[in-house]
């Protein structure tokens, strides 16, 4: 009972975290490259991570049958993740990215579980998902559809960045999911620090050959507002939120711990109403009533235990 309420405790603690970076990352964006932004926030919280897992005396090297899965899952959650996110976003408007990117990650979280055996059929879990699914639609989806005719507006590039941006959720949830057998063997703060770093890194290399700007922006001149927000990402989005992540990752699996997908942007509209006085309709309270109860739905269902890696490393 004690292991179920300290999970329920991180679970909501990761919600808040990550219901509140939208304000960080906006902050950043408007200001500096995307690419950089992200990557030099990852780089720099994975350095900050290994360095605590030496300080704490938890092991940081892997054994070498385990680093190609470690590569895959720093480039699929980090770098094969934001990176199409963020080349997306510069051709749909928010709501639309929020709507697939949230929506498609709990299912990609079920789907790939489920391909690469670690959680078992449920056809509740399933219900669960699409039910928070249709939530954010009913959230996000009218202003997204609003929008929706000026964005395509800009042609065939509209299209490829709605394609990108359901991708990211796809590979993010791959990522995830190969990460479990790894975080049963090693620490999570270990985990936390080389997938962030190494992920972080690729995606800077990305920037420097890609992004407009880039090289000129490592000269720091970003503003306060844009070094607050990247200060906020990297203490608590990545050091805390996303440690806390691969821990409920390993403790009760990948599509229980996605449903935060559910619950973070009710904290983010929350924030708007509090911070910008932004305002909430009635079909919006009742997006985010279908959300609480799909994630509620989700953690009631038992975590799945797969079997554990026989002696000989399989």
């Amino acid at each position: 009972m004690l292991r179920v309420d300290r999970n329920m405790l991180s679970f909501l603690t990761l919600c808040a975290i990550w219901g509140t970076t939208w304000v960080g990352i906006k902050a950043g964006v408007d200001a500096v490259p995307p690419l950089v932004f992200a990557s030099t926030r990852f780089m720099t919280a994975g350095f900050l991570l290994l360095m605590l897992a030496r300080w704490r005396g938890e092991r940081i090297r892997m054994e070498r049958e385990d680093i190609p899965r470690l590569g895959l899952v720093s480039l699929f959650m980090i770098s094969f993740c934001y990176g199409p996110l963020f080349w997306g976003m510069q051709y749909i408007n928010s709501g639309t990215a929020a709507v697939l990117e949230l929506a498609l990650t709990p299912i990609a979280l079920l789907c790939f579980a489920l391909l690469l055996g670690e959680e078992t059929w449920s056809g509740k879990r399933l219900f669960a998902v699409c039910l928070g699914a249709a939530g954010l639609m009913v959230l996000f989806g009218p202003d997204a559809l609003q929008k929706t005719s000026t964005d395509a507006g800009t042609g065939a590039l509209y299209y490829w960045g709605v394609l990108a941006v359901a991708s990211s959720a796809f590979t993010y949830g791959l990522g995830a999911v190969l990460a479990r057998p790894l975080l049963r063997h090693y620490p999570s703060l270990c985990m936390s620090g080389l997938t962030t770093l190494i992920g972080g890194g690729c995606l800077f290399l990305c920037a420097l050959a890609t992004e407009n700007g880039a090289v000129t922006a490592l000269s720091g001149h970003w503003g306060a507002a844009a070094w607050s927000g990247w200060l906020f990402l990297v203490l608590f989005g990545s050091l805390l939120g996303y440690t806390i992540y691969m821990r409920l990752l390993r403790d009760i699996g990948a599509s229980r711990s996605g449903s935060y997908a559910f619950v973070s942007p009710i904290v983010a509209v929350l924030l708007g109403v509090l911070i910008f006085a932004e305002t909430v309709r009635l079909l919006d309270f009742v997006g985010m009533l279908i959300m609480l109860g799909a994630a509620y739905l989700t953690l009631q269902e038992p975590a799945s235990e797969p079997p554990e890696r026989t002696p000989d490393g399989r």
